[in-house]
């Protein structure tokens, strides 16, 4: 790991223990900044509901939003249904953005407490439990991607890593699942961590015929939950998403993608180093870009220092930083960048493509976080496209509440 890197950053823990971590590069990303979207701003207001973290979201066939989060109710996965309701409860398929709050406008409901029981399919020994990575409905049906994790192995940069994943699937909105619809190694090494790339309702709007899929990788072959290397892109027919040999990779190309069947001949359409996390990318059809929010942790010097290092809540900063590309696989340029996000390290940021506006202007982030944000975190952002003259009249109240 970290090959050239041996220098050792001495840190100690509140009760003396020796948490020195490998000294990597500062936290700069390594992406020109974009020219088309030229301003960003985010709502004051952050709501706060349901409990856990990770919350992969997509924008089902019946209207709703479902997503899913880790280490909550006893369990180390269970699934959730969001729905959105305008005044008095009535149920409504889009976001008002236009109001100064939006606070009770959606709900969230348990479908599942407990839908993978991961014990049955642990292959690896050393695992401690599993989160949800991706989730995807295509006309009605889920499919979800779960990974097997532990805690890390390496005291020196210590990460969760992931072990395998596999694909599990429902056809009554996530209240019951076929947890073999895969086998569990289905996804192993560098791709345990799949993450599918989110068009409109049920799918529709989508590049083409295919699924995509972004996987989170290391320089050590392996894959982690946090300050990773890069992301990997794969793509499948989506009526074969469930047949492992027709998954093929980005393999080089810029207008003309070129793909290979092979994960060995697979090329980085993202790289980060040691700043990469489990990234979720969305198709914003308003502004005709695709969004991904990526993040990474740091120390207070802002050298990467992955959340697991250390023992909460001495190890709490994260970098925030969110790309646009008019490709799923790039080229990606920084739109925004966050060096100190959320209340004690936020993470996970993703973009709901239900909650856009219809120019694209306005979105909703998702994220979580540890301590107060432990939970599902909504927050308003507006852009400014290079051929805006101001932000959408939806962000006027963002800064409402500034004293």
């Amino acid at each position: 790991m970290g090959e050239g890197y041996r220098e050792i950053k001495k840190c100690t823990g509140l009760e003396g223990e020796d948490f020195g971590y490998i000294k990597y590069p500062r936290a700069e990303p390594p992406f020109p900044g974009s020219d088309y979207i030229t301003g960003v701003k985010f709502d004051r207001v952050r709501y706060h509901c349901g409990e856990g973290d990770m919350w992969p979201v997509t924008w089902a066939e019946d209207g709703c939003l479902y997503g899913a989060a880790g280490d909550n109710k006893g369990v180390p996965m269970n699934f959730w249904k969001i729905s959105s309701s305008g005044a008095f409860g009535a149920r409504t398929d889009s976001l008002d953005f236009g109001k100064l709050t939006n606070t009770g406008d959606w709900t969230l409901d348990v479908q599942n407490p407990e839908p993978v029981k991961y014990r049955e399919y642990a292959l690896d020994k050393s695992a401690e439990g599993i989160k949800p990575a991706g989730l995807l409905d295509i006309g009605g049906k889920l499919f979800m991607s779960v990974e097997i994790h532990n805690y890390g192995d390496c005291p020196r940069f210590n990460r969760q890593k992931n072990l395998h994943g596999w694909i599990v699937t429902s056809d009554d909105c996530g209240k019951t699942w076929n947890t073999d619809a895969t086998p569990p190694d289905f996804f192993t090494g560098k791709l345990s961590s799949c993450h599918f790339l989110q068009f409109g309702r049920g799918y529709r709007g989508a590049r083409d015929g295919y699924v995509y899929a972004y996987f989170p990788y290391d320089e050590d072959g392996c894959s982690y939950w946090e300050n990773g290397d890069g992301l990997l892109l794969g793509r499948v027919l989506k009526e074969k998403i469930l047949q492992r040999e027709e998954w093929e990779f980005y393999a080089g190309g810029d207008d003309n993608a070129c793909w290979d069947k092979s994960e060995d001949k697979a090329v980085p359409v993202f790289q980060y180093y040691k700043m990469t996390g489990e990234n979720h990318v969305s198709y914003n059809p308003g502004i005709g870009r695709y969004i991904m929010g990526n993040y990474g942790f740091v120390d207070e010097e802002l050298l990467p220092r992955p959340v697991h290092q250390m023992k909460w809540p001495q190890s709490h900063i994260s970098q925030l930083t969110l790309y646009e590309s008019e490709h799923p696989w790039g080229p990606w340029k920084l739109f925004y960048r966050d060096d100190n996000w959320g209340t004690y390290g936020d993470y996970q940021p993703s973009f709901p493509t239900k909650w856009m506006s219809g120019d694209g202007r306005l979105m909703c982030m998702v994220s979580s976080g540890s301590w107060d944000d432990y939970n599902f975190v909504v927050q308003k952002m507006a852009v400014m496209c290079r051929e805006d003259r101001s932000f959408p009249l939806g962000a006027r109240y963002f800064e409402f509440l500034d004293i």
